[in-house]
């Protein structure tokens, strides 16, 4: 891929795989928990996410809260309820306070099945619920939360959880954690990009260059600007005038752009830029 053209294109098998078997367990759980980015409350989302899950009750929650402005999100917070006609919990990175939230209303949204299934004669069981979500946004972060624990692999780069593993909460609710899923197809490239912001394609699907140009294009004409130019201490967001400031120059007097891009993105993932949300609040 060359280094001014922006195009993010990945297949990874795991990923394939694992929406394959998420639509095996379904009959398994009473309710799904999708987790989304807060950063970005509709791109983080799998565009067909109702057609994959079908008619199971669904929690969403907006993770990384502590990331973006809190009176923004909580505008989001409203469309999602109105739009999907789901429960809408916000998580942090830090913090679990909201932990509870989540465990009473997973169990609520799973108390019909469970009633269905005493009715026929068995004996109650704890709701079963299913975690899904894009890589990265941070599912096996909230379930080491719930239960207070690390027995789910996590960390930082796209793609960690491989294996899907059920995790008891407490007697009344059960997790079965997933591997992240991703469209195998990139027809949006806006939302690939988006993704590629917060880490949730891995590296080795885009340069950072163009990337980190399109955030700029972005935050320049929004409302953060003024904040991302003040951090960087330029008026002009673009890759050579961050370098040149910084004084990141390679052989020739050219300005580094891709050790600029690369902080930039590093920058934006950290929360260093500001309290953004980078999808905008349909109208």
């Amino acid at each position: 891929m060359k280094k001014d053209k922006l195009h993010i294109h990945w297949y990874p098998g795991h990923i394939a795989k694992a929406e394959r078997q998420l639509k095996e367990k379904l009959n398994l759980v009473d309710v799904i928990i999708e987790v989304r980015d807060s950063r970005i409350p509709l791109s983080s989302s799998y565009s067909n996410i109702e057609k994959l899950l079908g008619d199971k009750p669904r929690l969403l929650l907006l993770n990384k809260a502590d990331l973006v402005d809190k009176a923004e999100l909580s505008n989001w917070c409203e469309y999602l309820k109105t739009s999907t006609n789901c429960p809408v919990i916000v998580t942090e990175a830090k913090g679990n306070n909201e932990l509870s939230a989540v465990v009473k209303t997973a169990v609520e949204l799973s108390e019909p099945k469970i009633q269905a299934l005493m009715a026929k004669g068995l004996l109650r069981r704890p709701a079963r619920a299913m975690v899904v979500g894009m890589p990265n946004v941070g599912k096996s972060s909230v379930i080491n939360k719930l239960t207070k624990s690390s027995k789910t692999k996590i960390g930082a780069k796209a793609g960690v959880t491989r294996q899907q593993q059920w995790v008891r909460i407490n007697p009344k609710l059960e997790l079965l954690d997933t591997p992240g899923i991703i469209p195998t197809r990139q027809d949006d490239q806006l939302q690939a990009t988006k993704l590629a912001f917060v880490s949730s394609v891995s590296e080795n699907a885009y340069s950072p260059e163009p990337v980190a140009k399109v955030l700029l294009e972005m935050l320049s004409g929004g409302k953060y600007a003024e904040f991302v130019k003040d951090y960087y201490k330029t008026e002009e967001l673009t890759l050579e005038s961050i370098a040149t400031n910084r004084n990141w120059i390679i052989k020739g007097e050219n300005p580094d752009t891709e050790r600029t891009a690369i902080y930039i993105l590093k920058d934006f993932r950290e929360g260093r830029l500001g309290k953004i949300i980078l999808d905008e609040l349909p109208v």
